[in-house]
């Protein structure tokens, strides 16, 4: 009964919000479409928790059809690209140049949309003022595959550092950086949300980069929803849905932070409401209609090939590993 009653609640607030109408276009919707081929959806769950339009989303992915939603646990690096590859996730928000790596070597992945613009931040000592000053400098990563260094070895090449030369990178497996840099042992490290507001609380370092509001970060998305290829290619009407849900999800962070704070902490995603609160009142969830996505990768792929890290073109990533047809469907049927 409670869980009825919490699923109404959703919805009701939903049509009524900032967002008002979205779930009215749902039965016209799924009307035309016809039956979807799957009622079962495999999602990635990751630290990040930018990731709130996925977290959220239950509800409407129950809307849209579907009965068993579960979410994969995932290091939301390569670990996360490998199990959207290898159809361990069927689709999942995922970050943009860590995404373009695997399609660059071939693996089976299609990119259906944008969500968001940027989450991460770069956190730095009094040592470190702008991106040049990393040169040098000890800057931690869980990984040299991990999504925190892809993205700063993007940033590294765009300002003309060598990322591989100019970095002494800082690796770990037993502590997080954000640890290694709270007792000193590094100058920089990116950071994905809660860490930024977590550490903004503690008045512990400065913001050299932040992603949603400098740019050139900030005029591209950092998430977009990705699938195994295999299965956006045999089941079109479920991945429609999913998106649709999510893209709805994506209003409603936008249009009501507190309660999509709050449906994060009572589904488990996080266990502080106060950074989430902050995180969705930062975090611009109100660009996927005016962004394009083939900016984005446009984008990330350049720096990335300046920085040695794929050797396609941007025009071949866009054609391997991209399928906009369920976004331009999208964009017309949930006008803002």
């Amino acid at each position: 009964m409670r869980s009825t009653h919490s699923r109404r609640r959703f919805l009701a607030t939903l049509s009524s919000a900032a967002v008002g109408g979205l779930v009215g276009t749902r039965s016209r919707s799924l009307a035309q479409e016809g039956p979807s081929e799957t009622t079962a959806i495999k999602l990635a769950r990751s630290p990040s928790i930018c990731l709130a339009p996925q977290y959220i989303a239950g509800e409407l992915l129950r809307a849209e059809g579907f009965t068993d939603i579960r979410y994969v646990p995932a290091d939301g690096g390569i670990g996360q690209s490998a199990g959207l590859a290898s159809g361990e996730i069927d689709l999942t928000l995922h970050f943009a140049a860590p995404l373009i790596i695997p399609i660059d070597r071939g693996d089976r992945i299609t990119i259906v949309g944008g969500a968001h613009v940027g989450c991460f931040e770069l956190i730095a000592n009094e040592r470190v003022h702008g991106i040049r000053d990393l040169k040098g400098k000890a800057v931690g990563v869980q990984s040299l595959g991990a999504s925190t260094y892809i993205f700063l070895s993007t940033m590294a090449a765009h300002v003309g550092l060598d990322p591989i030369k100019d970095i002494n990178w800082v690796t770990t497996s037993t502590a997080r950086p954000s640890d290694l840099f709270i007792e000193g042992k590094i100058d920089a490290f990116l950071s994905f949300p809660p860490e930024p507001q977590q550490l903004r609380a503690r008045k512990i370092g400065h913001v050299v980069v932040n992603s949603s509001i400098d740019r050139p970060w900030s005029q591209y998305f950092c998430c977009l929803l990705a699938g195994n290829r295999d299965f956006v290619a045999k089941h079109p009407i479920a991945t429609k849905r999913v998106l649709r849900a999510i893209l709805k999800a994506t209003d409603f962070c936008a249009g009501d932070a507190a309660a999509a704070a709050r449906r994060m902490v009572d589904g488990g995603f996080t266990d502080s409401y106060d950074a989430a609160l902050q995180m969705l009142n930062e975090v611009p969830y109100n660009k996927w209609r005016v962004y394009d996505p083939d900016d984005t990768l446009r984008f990330y792929a350049l720096r990335l090939r300046e920085a040695g890290m794929i050797k396609s073109s941007p025009g071949k990533i866009l054609a391997d590993g991209t399928d906009w047809r369920f976004l331009n469907e999208l964009k017309r049927e949930l006008k803002g």
